[in-house]
């Protein structure tokens, strides 16, 4: 009776030692990168994910994209995600997270990494030169609208001085022909000075005209 009472007892004192280790928090993993975190167009990266445990399957996670996951069982305490032909778009924050045997549960999230790659160069040159074009040709165009708009003010102006030059003309003409005209026509009448010497005359020889009548007498 005694014996069946104590293997009980051991019994589920070990059931309750596997559940509270199954509800216990697991470490932090550590996650790093075997090379440089600033990739080229295509290239390749390798991190890794340590934990404190052996046994354990590890996942690889990108904070950007919930659906990108990559596991991978291990019997050490570690494992190694290799990324490759990576582009642009594959850059951002990865983290990852384990989980052992007897919990079943994930461990917390790592410390983040973040992972930059550079564009191809042919493409950032393609880009760059269509750009340039685009810039030069909206130059052209707005330099030919402005020479093409400057030249027809021009010609407006000619035209009009044109226009006026003509009638400017005709009256200079219309006067010189009026003063011509006064200068070449004969006073009516004499002018003053020959009225007053006709006078003088008139005058002058009617006394002349009494002493020859008194003479006479």
């Amino acid at each position: 009776m005694l014996t069946e009472f104590l293997s009980l007892l051991c019994l589920g004192l070990s059931l309750g030692f596997e559940d509270e280790k199954k509800n216990e928090t697991l470490p932090k993993p550590s996650l790093s990168a075997l090379s440089s975190l600033v990739v080229g167009y295509r290239g390749n990266v390798t991190l890794r994910c340590q934990s404190h445990f052996q046994n354990v399957t590890f996942v690889l996670g990108k904070l950007q994209d919930s659906r990108y996951r990559q596991e991978q069982r291990s019997t050490g305490h570690k494992a190694e995600f290799l990324l490759t032909h990576l582009e642009p778009k594959d850059a951002g924050m990865y983290f990852c997270a384990y989980k052992t045997m007897v919990s079943q549960e994930w461990s917390g999230e790592s410390e983040y990494l973040q992972l930059k790659v550079r564009a191809n160069r042919l493409i950032f040159a393609a880009t760059f030169s269509c750009l340039s074009i685009s810039v030069l040709f909206l130059a052209v165009f707005f330099i030919n609208r402005c020479t093409q708009h400057g030249s027809s003010h021009g010609d407006s102006t000619k035209r009009t001085s044109h226009s006026e030059f003509p009638k400017q003309e005709a009256t200079d003409l219309s006067n010189l022909e009026r003063i011509s005209v006064s200068t070449e026509r004969p006073p009516q009448g004499g002018s003053h000075a020959d009225l007053y010497l006709r006078q003088s005359l008139s005058s002058a020889e009617e006394p002349q005209d009494l002493v020859n009548v008194q003479c006479d007498r």
